[in-house]
């Protein structure tokens, strides 16, 4: 019987269950929704019970599609949104909804935590050389980070901070619930900001950081690698998956590393940039760095021995998603008709049919503040440049744009960072299936942009990959299954003019409107 890896792609948008074989090749994937709960002050929740239930209902896809792959699964390899925080008792039972990547309450705790006497960029200039010297970062003065969401908890929450046994990131509260083990792996707990990274063989917590966050070490869970094999699948787990009980659980890893795992080349410095909910550009490099103003790091990566970086933008496609649901097609009763099956089709038709630079029309996709490479929670965006003659076409295709040079900006201090040009680009998630927007990009960030084949199972395929070699059924260094490249898109200079003006245009509208936005937003100035 051929074996295969249950990949579990967790998204902010809904799970992505996929039999993976030892290879990397992606036999089948099955998807399901959650729902995402926004609320007044930058509130971001999840239930974690509904990330549950929908993995079980892509288990029952593919075991109703695939029952010979199912009971051939030998691993099961978590990945999942990153910086997020789960708070669970000691049976790993939610105590509330989690707070996730979006959240951006705990600022205020973030910022009293920062606070000194000599400071600089907003930190205690004793504190920050401390963090970027043990862990090779900071915490985001966005609040958007797990030890943000932990003090926001224990200031706002103090019920719910007591009461928790372990927080947890996504990623390592599926392992729970799939093992029955409490644990983190060394790439997953980075943005608590509380680990030594400076030797990747030992990642450990630090005591002086531990002390100087407040957060109680106990309520933390156990480190491991990211190839570490926790142990097996629970019975009861097993049940709801219709896996075998046989079948192991690996240590894992987030989204962003996983999909540097399965976005090609693994190589240090082959980048590609994923187009999702959030976007950012990433790679794997040899060593340890911190470009504190930009809000870029390496930090620990699934691959034995190596750091990952990567930019990170905000919003990319819930740009895209929110401009449909809550612009041309709210279910407000006011809208023409319902939303169409086919409204991302039209959508990208009516971008292509517009010339590039959208007539001059500007779309700033700072929809829930910013990240890299500018960290800014009270940033927002919208269009700029509207006339009389601005149509659904015009404002379609400056949505696409806008997230372009966004990423323009991000792999200039990329490429900054790691001290070499990108030569090309691979680029994978939701957004990649767009030939448009691939064309876009390639013109804005003037690279040749590579589309891999199956663009949206990358991060499934690297969680599998990464299990195979956990189980030993491959070595690192082996060669993966042939990856075809659907289509390769070359800059056209002919646009260069146009995009460079807007993107000048882009870099001037923060400048000129972040004092405006953080007055408006709940910040001076």
């Amino acid at each position: 019987m051929a074996a295969y890896v249950l990949a579990i792609d967790l998204g902010t948008s809904g799970p992505k269950v996929g039999l993976v074989a030892m290879d990397g090749t992606v036999l089948r994937c099955a998807v399901a929704s959650t729902a995402l709960h926004l609320s007044e002050g930058g509130g971001a929740e999840q239930d974690p019970e509904d990330w549950w239930s929908a993995i079980g209902e892509a288990c029952a896809e593919l075991r109703a599609s695939e029952p010979a792959a199912m009971d051939g699964v030998v691993a099961v390899s978590c990945t999942a949104q990153w910086s997020g925080t789960v708070a669970t008792d000691a049976d790993g039972k939610p105590l509330r909804r989690a707070l996730i990547w979006m959240d951006s309450r705990g600022a205020p705790q973030i910022k009293k935590l920062t606070d000194g006497l000599i400071k600089m960029s907003g930190y205690s200039v004793g504190k920050l050389m401390r963090w970027i010297r043990v862990t090779g970062g900071a915490p985001g003065q966005s609040g958007k980070d797990p030890i943000a969401h932990i003090l926001y908890l224990k200031e706002m929450e103090p019920e719910v901070y007591e009461k928790a046994h372990q927080l947890l990131e996504p990623k390592d509260w599926l392992n729970h619930r799939l093992s029955g083990r409490f644990a983190a792996s060394y790439d997953s707990i980075a943005l608590l900001w509380v680990t030594d990274n400076r030797d990747l063989s030992k990642v450990a917590y630090h005591e002086g950081l531990l002390r100087d966050s407040g957060i109680a070490r106990e309520k933390l869970p156990p480190l491991v690698a990211a190839d570490a094999v926790l142990g097996l699948v629970t019975a009861e787990a097993a049940r709801f998956l219709s896996i075998p009980t046989s079948a192991v659980v690996v240590g894992g890893t987030p989204d962003m590393q996983s999909a540097a795992l399965g976005a090609g080349p693994v190589d240090d410095y082959a980048s590609h940039i994923y187009i999702g909910t959030s976007s950012w550009i990433g790679c794997h490099v040899p060593f340890k760095k911190t470009d504190l103003l930009h809000n870029i790091a390496s930090l620990p990566s699934a691959k034995p021995g190596r750091y990952f970086v990567a930019a990170t933008q905000e919003c990319a496609g819930v740009c895209v998603s929110r401009f449909l649901d809550q612009v041309l097609y709210p279910d407000d009763g006011l809208a023409a008709a319902p939303r169409p099956k086919d409204a991302y089709e039209r959508f990208f038709a009516a971008a292509k049919s517009v010339t590039p630079g959208s007539e001059r029309l500007l779309f700033l996709p700072w929809l829930y503040g910013e990240r890299a490479p500018v960290e800014d929670h009270t940033l927002r965006g919208g269009f700029l440049n509207v006339q009389l003659g601005t149509t659904r076409g015009h404002m379609s295709r400056a949505i696409l744009e806008g997230v372009a040079y966004n990423n323009r900006w991000l792999l200039g201090h990329v490429e900054k960072f790691i001290k070499q040009p990108v030569d090309r680009l691979s680029i994978i998630g939701g957004g990649a299936r767009s030939s448009t927007w691939c064309q876009i990009f390639a013109d804005v960030l003037g690279r040749p942009i590579v589309r891999l084949g199956e663009p949206l199972e990358a991060n499934v395929r690297g969680a599998a990959l990464l299990a195979a070699c956990a189980i030993g059924a491959r070595r690192w260094e082996d060669p993966v299954a042939t990856l075809p490249t659907d289509a390769r898109f070359e800059p056209n200079l002919a646009h260069k003019p146009i995009y460079d003006e807007m993107y000048a245009a882009f870099l001037d509208a923060h400048r000129r409107n972040r004092p405006l936005l953080a007055k408006l937003n709940g910040r001076a100035a």
